[in-house]
């Protein structure tokens, strides 16, 4: 389901480096792969906790009318939390 996103949500997405990065939310290690899409006009977030224990996926649309969230089979409240808390430690590189 699509909804409005938290009007400081884009900014902190944004701030995750594009390509996949380790980090830390909530005390947890994960690793997250951002993708850019349209001219970075649409976002796919997709981060896995290192210890199997969790697994966020979501879609952002910057849109004429503001910012759509649609996340992938999950509350819309966990993504938030995950995407307003993730901080990156290192970008890992193939």
């Amino acid at each position: 389901m699509i909804s409005p996103a938290p009007a400081t949500f884009a900014a902190q997405l944004r701030a995750i480096p594009t390509g996949t990065t380790t980090g830390r939310a909530n005390g947890t290690r994960y690793t997250a792969t951002r993708s850019d899409f349209n001219a970075g006009r649409s976002v796919k977030l997709v981060a896995e906790a290192l210890d199997g224990s969790d697994y966020i996926s979501l879609n952002y649309y910057d849109l004429a009318s503001g910012g759509q969230l649609a996340p992938c089979e999950m509350p819309h409240e966990k993504v938030i939390a995950f995407v307003m808390a993730y901080q990156p430690e290192a970008e890992i590189r193939p």
